[in-house]
């Protein structure tokens, strides 16, 4: 038999797919009055809101063609673009562009209805070349991995676009749909007219808001597209402001400058808590925090020998860490697979053992410890940084911490330019096996080495159609991991943000394992 989705219904695909079991994570995160818009709904959009983003905006999030196994570009995407299907209120994989799918018996073959009347924000309609010319100007995260299982696309009229396998892949859905941007639709004729730095200048989508401007390093203003398909957004203006220090973020909201700010921890998070009218809205996303130890591969390296890594993960004092930066909402993990994605193995609880590692150091031949050189991170999150070195420091791992601008980071990660010990994180879409495919398994995005071993049980879950026998292997993978010490998990994030009385619907908590506001259309100001 078939399975698809029609509308009214849940995504369902009966072949060890990747949707059933994502559970809900959201960010919650509310704002404050801003002084000069209070226009409430009344059938038009109108008014405005302004958001306080705790990174630097990158041109590069404006294209889906460009995301790159992390959840920070759809904070964009969700306003400015639109997918043929993607997660959204009630499902984690909901019908957009694409009013209705289905999978043949065979799970070879995709057929996709597209949306009657969507259009790009320059009146073009949303067409099957779009969808296949999308897919394959697709460039991000497991790019090589998608492009090596579809034989082909079809489109034999303006509104039905075809997916052939190679063979069966009961992950299509979620690579495609959830885990990575090559779902997301761009219009072909005007990209192609403007280039692809053109494109990232300027860009046009199909989402709810419409690109106005954006001033590298201050801010990004979208506007309401009339046009849009499921709904007409209820406010007028989006404003992300780009405020990178938390306590000016902070600030900024406490004096009604900003609606809803990004990313308050700590003893800032305290204030919230005192202060009326604004309220502290601690969330879990699917965002386990981890080292990666990306030299482990090299003899020559300190890092290559197991015993030394395995230090590493009993010098992090996670739980000390959790109360000083989130006020204990982080939940500890041994993983950097999230516990509620599909596949998920339970791994045994992360353990505090200074002792113990100062004994594997010596034994590893580092009685008085070592220099471990460079510990790159984010500079949103260095503060996680400076703790874990702490940490460190008490049993003789000596680094230093190299904090970057996320959009750099991200960047120089996935180029391979760093060494030693990178911070990593993700709160992006999808199961297990998406997850290990970006930062595990050979050919990732953020992959700097791989194990044998781990790589052939990967290609083997992926045409594994029997469910039971695909857990199997990916907890075996999962038990490597943890096995080989390949890295040192920390923590599932707490994304802890404030909003005041301004906000209606701030948009937080809607979209199933969504770490930002969304869905856009449906945020609104109180009359």
């Amino acid at each position: 038999m078939e399975a698809g989705f029609c509308p009214g219904g849940r995504a369902s695909l009966n072949m060890g797919g990747g949707v059933s079991r994502r559970e809900l994570l959201a960010l919650a995160a509310l704002g404050l009055v801003a002084g000069r818009s209070s226009a409430a709904w009344a059938g038009a959009p109108a008014g405005q809101l302004t958001w306080a983003i705790h990174v630097s905006l990158a041109p590069a999030w404006f294209d889906p063609a460009d995301t790159q196994g992390i959840i920070t570009p759809f904070m964009v995407l969700y306003a400015l673009q639109d997918a043929l299907v993607k997660p959204m209120p009630g499902a984690p994989l909901a019908p957009s562009l694409a009013e209705s799918w289905v999978a043949s018996e065979d799970g070879l073959t995709y057929d996709f209805t597209l949306r009657s009347g969507a259009k790009f924000h320059n009146g073009d309609p949303v067409t099957a070349d779009d969808v296949k010319f999308s897919f394959q100007r697709y460039r991000g995260a497991s790019h090589d991995l998608m492009a090596s299982r579809v034989a082909e696309i079809e489109t034999p009229d303006p509104r039905h676009v075809r997916f052939k396998l190679k063979e069966p892949w009961p992950d299509f859905l979620t690579f495609y749909g959830s885990a990575t941007g090559a779902g997301w639709i761009v219009p072909r004729k005007y990209v192609e007219k403007v280039g692809d730095e053109g494109y990232k200048q300027a860009p046009v989508g199909a989402g709810p808001y419409k690109f106005v401007s954006f001033n590298p390093g201050v801010e990004l203003v979208l506007e309401a597209f009339e046009g849009y398909w499921r709904k007409t957004p209820s406010v007028k203006r989006l404003v992300f402001r780009v405020i990178p220090d938390e306590a000016t973020r902070l600030a900024a909201l406490t004096r009604g400058e900003v609606d809803i700010a990004y990313s308050i921890r700590g003893e800032l998070a305290e204030q919230v808590r005192h202060t009326p009218g604004l309220t502290l809205k601690p969330v879990h996303p699917p965002a386990p925090f981890w080292l990666s130890f990306v030299d482990q591969w090299d003899p020559k390296s300190p890092w290559h020998d197991a015993r030394v890594r395995q230090a590493a993960n009993l010098a992090i004092d996670r739980e000390g860490i959790n109360q000083a930066l989130t006020l204990g909402y982080s939940k500890l993990t041994g993983s950097l697979i999230p516990a509620s994605f599909e596949y998920y193995w339970q791994p045994p609880a992360p353990v505090y053992d200074p002792a113990k590692a100062k004994e594997l150091l010596a034994a590893a031949g580092h009685p008085a410890g070592f220099d471990a050189g460079e510990y790159y991170c984010d500079s949103s999150y260095a503060n996680v940084g400076e703790a874990v070195l702490n940490n460190f420091g008490q049993v003789g791992i000596n680094a230093k911490l190299v904090p970057v601008e996320r959009a750099g980071f991200l960047k120089g990660a996935a180029e391979k330019k760093y060494r030693n010990i990178v911070q990593l994180g993700s709160g992006a879409f999808g199961n297990a096996a998406t997850r290990l495919a970006s930062f595990i398994v050979k050919g990732g995005a953020y992959v700097y080495g791989s194990y044998p071993d781990i790589d052939d049980l990967f290609k083997e879950q992926a045409v594994q159609l029997d469910q039971k026998k695909r857990a199997a292997t990916l907890d075996k993978i999962q038990q490597l991991v943890v096995e080989k010490a390949m890295v040192a998990p920390i923590w599932e994030l707490a994304f802890i943000n404030a909003v005041g009385p301004r906000v209606g619907e701030s948009g937080f908590g809607l979209i199933p394992a969504f770490a930002y506001t969304g869905p856009f259309e449906d945020i609104t100001i109180k009359s």
